[in-house]
């Protein structure tokens, strides 16, 4: 019987992402989501860094439904902005989760920014706690660049303007498996997976 743990999330996307990465690691692992706790909390990012609130997500989980619990936090840091929005980046426009508004807000921010400091990484840390208080952090990291204006259907928040070093396509203009491959949630999940596997006993 395949173990099963619970990805704190609600979103689909990160849920098939993860399946992707664990079924690439050949591990048999039975990934649930927050839909299937209707009585999960919401837990607020307090934390001032990606490590801690994927703690407290992972943790909060662990608690609330009795299983291993794996969440993350992670977001966008920008060099001329001093690193932010950094884990303030899925609500840097006000709202939670505004996608649209969070990407034209920064591009907005650093419209004056000469395409030569307009460096950036994806920062991600991914969080594993079990009902009996272990808790174990990984964290993963892509470096690159922001354009002015984006490009790309794919993915979601920040990568319509986000091109990695050594590409030349956004992450929003890549497959998910060619996303996956290189970035900073793919490095964490990927480095999550011997964390899983010794934990769990896979």
């Amino acid at each position: 019987m395949a173990a099963q743990i619970v990805l704190a999330t609600r979103n689909r996307k990160k849920l098939d992402e993860l399946h992707r990465i664990l079924d690439a690691e050949g591990m048999d692992v039975e990934i649930l989501s927050l839909d299937e706790f209707p009585d999960a909390p919401e837990v607020a990012e307090t934390e001032s860094s990606f490590a801690g609130n994927a703690l407290l997500k992972a943790r909060a989980i662990a608690e609330a439904t009795g299983l291993p619990a794996v969440a993350d936090d992670s977001g966008l840091c920008v060099d001329a902005l001093n690193g932010m929005p950094g884990v303030l980046s899925a609500r840097w426009a006000g709202g939670h989760g505004d996608d649209a508004a969070n990407l034209d807000l920064v591009l907005a921010q650093i419209a004056d920014v000469p395409d030569r400091r307009r460096g950036a990484s994806f920062q991600c840390a991914a969080a594993i706690a079990l009902p009996d208080g272990t808790e174990r952090v990984v964290e993963g990291e892509i470096t690159g660049s922001l354009l002015r204006e984006r490009r790309g259907e794919n993915g979601f928040g920040y990568d319509p303007i986000f091109v990695p070093i050594a590409h030349q396509v956004t992450t929003a203009e890549m497959t998910a498996t060619e996303k996956d491959s290189i970035s900073h949630r793919g490095r964490a999940m990927r480095a999550l997976a011997p964390v899983l596997r010794d934990l769990l006993g896979l």
